[in-house]
């Protein structure tokens, strides 16, 4: 069993949902990365998405589009991230890390390298926005045999044989796009989120994770009562963009303490909602 999966069991068990925040590596600086993933974990993070930069992240809102300008502006390359995420697991050996990012990176280095690297870094899942389950079989299959979850995004919009596929490819939790558009956009309908993920579940069989425009603790608390994971990202990185470098770190930290204070409030269980 996964550390992800692992994970998201002790969990289920204690009726509590995971909190998932994501940053960009390499912004606001590359020696930032390492001590905000720690201060994500002492806000109370479960998992962390590590945003590989790309130029064109074509599912990214601006927020994350600016994050990922200043990170490759300074340098921070696929190879660079998963020396972060070795950097991390020095003191750290237990929050699993997701990294979540582009094809084109992977492509570049060759996929079989980048599984063994990312393997060896010690990186324990992988989301790549635009490799389609249904295309991508022997990756996912790569990954599962060498440790790592495929993780892969359902939307609105996804129909049933997407489901399926993504049933045989992925492993880890589903990340539920919870609505039409790019990260950080609002609008979000938590009564159509909430029709939705009992029938993901069941189509899936894996943890659901809600992102895309959660920004507070309320729309965390109003998504934590229905999916198993809440995942934020844009909001911590204009976190990042409105605090000075020497107080980043304190400042996500208690951000996403408040986060997990909301969810640890919520009075209903998931204890048994998946399988």
């Amino acid at each position: 069993m996964s550390k992800i999966q692992t994970t998201f069991q002790r969990l289920q068990a204690s009726g509590r949902r995971a909190l998932i925040p994501f940053i960009t590596a390499g912004d606001p600086a590359p020696e930032l990365t390492v001590p905000l993933m720690h201060g994500l974990v002492a806000g109370g993070a479960d998992v962390i998405e590590l945003g590989v930069p790309f130029s064109d992240p074509m599912a990214d809102g601006p927020t994350i589009q600016r994050a990922s300008e200043r990170a490759l502006a300074q340098g921070t390359s696929l190879r660079k991230v998963l020396e972060l995420v070795r950097a991390f697991r020095r003191d750290d050996a237990t929050t699993p890390v997701v990294l979540m990012g582009y094809a084109n990176p992977i492509e570049a280095m060759g996929a079989e390298t980048f599984v063994d690297a990312a393997v060896a870094a010690g990186v324990d899942g992988v989301l790549v926005v635009d490799y389609p389950p249904e295309e991508c079989f022997p990756f996912a299959e790569r990954c599962r045999n060498a440790g790592l979850d495929p993780i892969f995004l359902l939307a609105p919009t996804s129909t049933e044989q997407r489901f399926a596929d993504v049933a045989k490819a992925g492993s880890g939790y589903i990340y539920y796009v919870s609505l039409k558009g790019v990260t950080g956009a609002g609008n979000l309908d938590f009564d159509e989120v909430a029709r939705r993920i009992p029938r993901i579940r069941a189509a899936v069989g894996l943890p659901v994770g809600v992102g895309f425009g959660i920004r507070d603790a309320e729309s965390a608390r109003r998504i934590g009562a229905v999916a198993d994971a809440v995942v934020i990202g844009s909001r911590i990185i204009e976190e990042l963009e409105r605090s000075p470098r020497d107080q980043a770190v304190a400042n996500v930290t208690a951000f996403i303490a408040g986060i997990r204070s909301a969810l640890d409030s919520l009075d209903t269980t998931l204890a048994g909602a998946t399988r």
